[in-house]
């Protein structure tokens, strides 16, 4: 696990006279930023001797409560774990209305014990390196749907999007739709700028298949965890921007039951150390290669769908005909496909893993498709046969379509507990299983409030 030099504090701390305030922020299992608001005059030390933040931050649910089982609460006396800065992660919250900073940490290999096993990030640092101690080094990018909502519920208390430029509030889809767009540039000008600020490669911005919903993409990167980073900074950022605002940016995968569900798009490909793509091929399928991962994605999926899906709400994504995948499937240039090999150039080709809800923590997904494409590349699975046409009608082995089998099935998996580490899948499935029994007894399964705030 590699920090960042102290000289980083010290060159913003005189390049920004101005900032009073840092955002100390640790990325939990659920993937919400939870820690801090630090004083100027304590960020060099951080960056020195690290910060200590208890036990029980990594143990929490998406309401923020305690889980006991997981073993990092009362049994080891939430205990101080000391957390140490990311490099590169310290930059400026443009949306702030006084100027502040922000600060990404990770728990200690060793100083963050007992904590460690339970940071996230931990796990895709692991799941990287077996990799490239195979010789393949992941390729990836981040692609999140959300929609825009206004504060401000309807006459029944739901949410609703937020009102254009222009007074009107939207009610067709427009997909596409470049007059949408232009009806949110102010929100989409700050936006950019902030990404710019923060040193995000945001790029396009494109109208989504709902009313309010937007997609902007974030370029790839060679350093997957690199990629992954920017996933989870951005939508801390989205957040902030859409609050200066006076809206709210909503990740859950489907805040309504009769509109677009909104996913996280997954690119990967494996390059060499030289950065060349073994992926590449001038037919569109690809190499054996990239089959073998496909097949090892299609082969750990029901696996790992409770990373990839991780609340009650995340399985009404989960419909015919609505851009979400239903099925184990593959395809070139296919949208009704799990697994889809986009077209384009032969150095570009690559898997677009369509599964994740926008509400999955990126560390865990991120990690749970490379530890799939690892086994696959490893026993050389065979994906079987590509879907041509509409994949909705030719679906064969279906997905599970609810909260408790994915549970079960990750729970009483081999493979996640290599995969993931025995020690984190504990913490994950504590906290898990606690919010289910929440939701499940005391919420109803029909309530959408439960998720709003918090995706």
């Amino acid at each position: 696990m590699q920090f960042a030099n102290p000289q980083e504090a010290r060159d913003f701390l005189e390049r920004h006279p101005e900032v009073r305030s840092i955002e100390l922020m640790l990325i939990d299992a659920n993937g919400i930023p939870r820690g801090k608001l630090l004083h100027r005059d304590e960020l060099l030390a951080i960056y020195e001797n690290g910060r200590p933040l208890p036990s029980s931050i990594l143990s929490l649910t998406i309401q923020g409560e305690d889980v006991e089982a997981s073993g990092l609460v009362w049994e080891v006396a939430d205990a101080d774990c000391w957390t140490y800065p990311l490099p590169g992660s310290l930059t400026l919250q443009p949306w702030r209305n006084v100027p502040t900073g922000q600060l990404q940490v990770s728990m200690h290999p060793t100083q963050g014990l007992p904590a460690t096993p339970g940071d996230p990030r931990h796990v895709l640092v692991r799941t990287i390196d077996a990799l490239k101690a195979d010789g393949y080094h992941p390729v990836m990018a981040v692609e999140l749907e959300f929609y825009l909502l206004d504060k401000q519920r309807d006459a029944n208390g739901c949410p609703q999007p937020a009102v254009q430029m222009n007074g009107v509030r939207p009610q067709a889809p427009q997909v596409y739709g470049v007059y949408e767009l232009e009806q949110m540039q102010p929100f989409l000008d700050d936006l950019y700028a902030a990404c710019e600020a923060q040193g995000l490669p945001v790029r396009t911005a494109i109208s989504e298949y709902a009313p309010g919903q937007l997609e902007l993409t974030l370029e790839h990167r060679f350093d997957a965890l690199q990629a992954i980073d920017e996933g989870v900074r951005y939508k801390r950022l989205v957040k902030g921007v859409a609050n200066k605002h006076g809206l709210q940016a909503c990740f859950m995968a489907k805040p309504f039951g009769d509109l677009a569900g909104s996913g996280m798009h997954m690119h990967v490909s494996l390059a060499d150390p030289d950065g060349n793509n073994l992926m590449a091929s001038e037919d569109p399928h690809g190499t054996p290669l990239l089959k073998h991962a496909i097949g090892g994605m299609m082969a750990t999926l029901n696996d790992a769908l409770a990373i990839f899906c991780p609340n009650a709400n995340s399985f009404r994504r989960f419909q015919a005909n609505s851009y979400a995948p239903l099925a184990k499937s593959w395809g070139v240039n296919n949208r009704t496909v799990s697994f889809r090999v986009p077209g384009g150039p032969a150095k570009s080709r690559h898997v677009e893993h369509r599964i994740c809800g926008a509400d999955a923590n990126p560390y865990l997904a991120a990690a749970a498709i490379l530890s799939g494409i690892r086994h696959g590349i490893k026993n050389q699975i065979d994906p079987g046969e590509e879907i041509i046409g509409n994949g909705y009608e030719q679906a064969r082995e279906t997905l599970p379509t609810d909260w408790l089998t994915a549970l079960r099935n990750l729970e009483n998996s081999s493979w996640a507990r290599e995969a993931l580490g025995e020690d984190f899948l504990k913490v994950f499935l504590a906290i898990k299983w606690a919010e289910y029994r929440q939701f499940m007894g005391e919420v109803g399964e029909q309530d959408w409030r439960w998720y709003l705030n918090h995706a």
